[in-house]
């Protein structure tokens, strides 16, 4: 308090009281000290300053200084004086701090259901707010998901590094990078964390016992001054993942129990997130083994089309989904080119992909129509839903898309359907690429409407690809953007298979797609006409002979007289059986390709039945001969009437025949 005359205010003395010599110097104080003085009114104010670095446990700390002025008063209302208070709020409050850094947490730590990511996410908040260097290491079983390791703590522990951070952006702590093995020595807080699940916290220096075993963190900790450590197990669930390693050195301050308190507490927050990722990560491990290994690992080689593929996983957070590509070899030279995608992620969209692809296959043995099969095939996803929903268990299949391409290399062209799925493209040698107006049926599993089949002629060399959604919609493109960049990746189909895929990627797919990806590329060829031959065959029995030798003739410009006995055989069998069980018009077609293929067409219905023979019986053995003589035998239905076909390996193929026809030679 400063003293005046009686009754009036003036600017305070050069002799004052301690407390007014707080301010002396100071603008502000001696701003607010006349205002004060002046108008008679209390002033309150608020400075806010950093606290100077190098003082313990203060250094880049804000401090508050509350400050007071109120005059003082005689008796009778006069102004003696000014009185100035400040107080220093130097100190933190640790329970605001730690609710603010734990809050941070919560919304720092969890974003995304990637491991690395997770974890490095812990350490950006423990640097550094909480330590100058932090390094989280990972056990093996943190990926496979096994409990606890059994291990003795006195026997060293191979961890895998996944995380560190440091204050110092050149890292110069590490000893072990991201990825890389590391092993800490026997009595480590490390191994000690590992065994009992307890943290521990301990001064570093001379005599600390386990350092002398390690000569390379011996010598960092000298170079760097650190003083002190602190060791929490990564665990949550009942598994431990690993350990978390936070050191101090620039921060004069060793770890005490408060602090250990805040870490573990932070620590056991971060665990539930990164066990999350780790079992995300394991699920997705798992449907993508599940995916890969339904998937078929080669595809067979067909004289009918050249084709390459590719499949492209989407990325860890979107997680695997259904999508397949096949190649089936049918009778007749033909091939069935399929790509399908099945709705939804995850081990139950894998699952359900093997069933559909299985059920395409089967189907496809039995020569259906591609609008027929698309249609069995939706009945079978309908009901696999209806089941999956009265056993409470969830949706197997909650819809796919497809699309089914027959392709006929004698008749050069395509029939193909499609249920919810994109139009394949045909890039031609001479013309832009195509996107042919396929009737768009209903995803798979809706039902209602009908399936509908389109012909495209094809020239020969064309290359046509097939694809699910993820190709032309990936990175959030807009899908006229994917069939611009699909049209320029095959607007050369001359080029090599394999370069168009790595173009189509390299397109389409410049990141990792957010959806499953895969695409069937197909290059057409064409039967030589000198490979098929063809004859009408009359509705006489007498017909039988002729056809005999019309075949051996055929057999023999080809130079596969070896395979004239059984092929004769065969088509006496066939054509008898069609002459006298069916109605015409009856055909007769030879084809030279991989195999021999001997083709019967007639315009009956019925579906031919292989029995065996009683010994009494005069007839009813001839397709039991045409099983026991070919290599496949089968019949498929057309808008006319139906087609029993037989194959035979060629010559250089034969193996185990020769002693069959052999046999039959004998018998006959």
């Amino acid at each position: 308090a400063t003293p005046t005359g009686a009754g009036s205010p003036t600017t305070p003395s050069s002799t004052t009281p301690a407390g007014a010599r707080m301010g002396r110097g100071s603008a502000v104080v001696t701003r607010h000290a006349r205002r004060g003085m002046v108008s008679g009114q209390r002033q309150v104010t608020v400075a806010h300053a950093v606290s100077p670095r190098g003082r313990p446990g203060r250094a880049g700390r804000e401090r508050s200084r509350p400050r007071s002025f109120f005059p003082l008063h005689d008796a009778a209302g006069g102004t003696l004086g000014i009185c100035y208070a400040a107080r220093n709020v130097t100190a933190p409050d640790p329970t605001r701090e730690r609710l603010v850094l734990l809050n941070a947490a919560a919304d720092h730590i969890g974003t995304t259901l990637d491991l690395g990511r997770t974890v490095q996410e812990l350490a950006e908040v423990a640097v550094p707010q909480l330590a100058d260097f932090v390094a989280i290491d990972l056990l093996d079983v943190a990926t496979a998901g096994e409990g606890p390791p059994t291990r003795s703590p006195d026997g060293p522990i191979t961890l895998r590094r996944a995380a560190h951070l440091s204050i110092r952006p050149d890292l110069p702590e590490v000893i072990a990078e991201v990825g890389e093995p590391i092993r800490y020595p026997s009595g480590s807080l490390q191994n000690r964390c590992l065994a009992t699940g307890e943290p521990s916290r301990e001064a570093l220096g001379p005599g600390t016992p386990w350092l002398p075993d390690d000569p390379v963190r011996w010598t960092g900790i000298n170079r760097f001054g650190v003083h002190t450590h602190l060791v929490l197990p990564l665990r949550a669930r009942g598994v431990t993942m690993g350990v978390v390693t936070l050191l101090r050195w620039e921060n004069p301050d060793p770890f005490t129990e408060d602090d250990q308190l805040l870490i573990e507490d932070l620590v056991a927050r971060a665990a539930v997130c990164v066990d999350n990722a780790r079992r995300y990560a394991r699920e997705h491990e798992a449907a993508l083994t599940l995916q890969t290994s339904l998937l078929p690992p080669n595809l067979p080689r067909h004289n009918a089309v050249e084709v390459a593929h590719r499949y492209l996983p989407a990325d860890a957070e979107s997680g695997v989904g259904g999508d397949w590509y096949d190649v089936i070899p049918l009778s007749g030279a033909r091939v069935a080119l399929v790509v399908g995608d099945v709705i939804g992620h995850g081990l139950h969209a894998a699952a359900s992909m093997g069933r559909l692809r299985a059920a395409v296959q089967t189907l496809a043995d039995l020569d259906q129509s591609p609008d027929e099969l698309l249609a069995h095939v939706n009945d079978l996803v309908m009901r696999l839903s209806d089941e999956a929903e009265a056993a409470a268990e969830g949706p197997a299949a909650a819809g796919a898309t497809c699309v089914y391409a027959i392709y006929d290399p004698i008749a050069r062209t395509m029939v193909v359907a499609r249920a919810g799925h994109p139009s394949p493209a045909v890039a031609h040698l001479t013309e832009p690429v195509e996107f042919p107006d396929i009737p768009a049926g209903p995803p798979l599993g809706l039902g209602g409407l009908p399936f509908e089949s389109a012909e495209i002629p094809l020239e020969e060399g064309s290359v046509v690809a097939l694809y699910t959604d993820g190709l032309i919609q990936a990175a959030e493109q807009d899908i006229d953007v994917g069939i611009e960049r699909l049209c320029f990746a095959l607007a050369h189909p001359d080029r090599p298979l394999e370069e168009i895929c790595d173009v189509m990627v390299r397109a389409l797919l410049a990141d990792r797609p957010r959806d499953d990806v895969a695409f069937l590329v197909a290059r057409t060829r064409v039967l030589s006409p000198d490979r098929v031959t063809s004859w009408d065959v009359p509705p006489d029995p007498s017909a039988v002979r002729v056809a005999r030798d019309d075949v051996s003739d055929r057999l023999s410009q080809w130079g596969l007289d070896e395979l004239a006995f059984t092929t004769e055989l065969i088509v006496s069998e066939l054509v008898t059986n069609a002459i006298r069980h069916a109605r015409g018009p009856i055909a007769l077609r030879l084809i030279h390709e991989s195999t021999l293929i001997c083709e019967v067409s007639d315009g009956g219905h019925t579906s031919p039945h292989l029995r065996r023979a009683r010994s009494t019986d005069e007839g009813g053995r001839g397709l039991f001969l045409v099983a026991q003589l070919a290599q496949r035998w089968g019949t498929r239905y057309t808008g006319s009437g139906k087609t029993i076909w037989a194959e035979q390996p060629l010559p250089s193929d034969i193996r185990a025949k020769p002693s069959i026809s052999a046999g039959l030679d004998r018998s006959i």
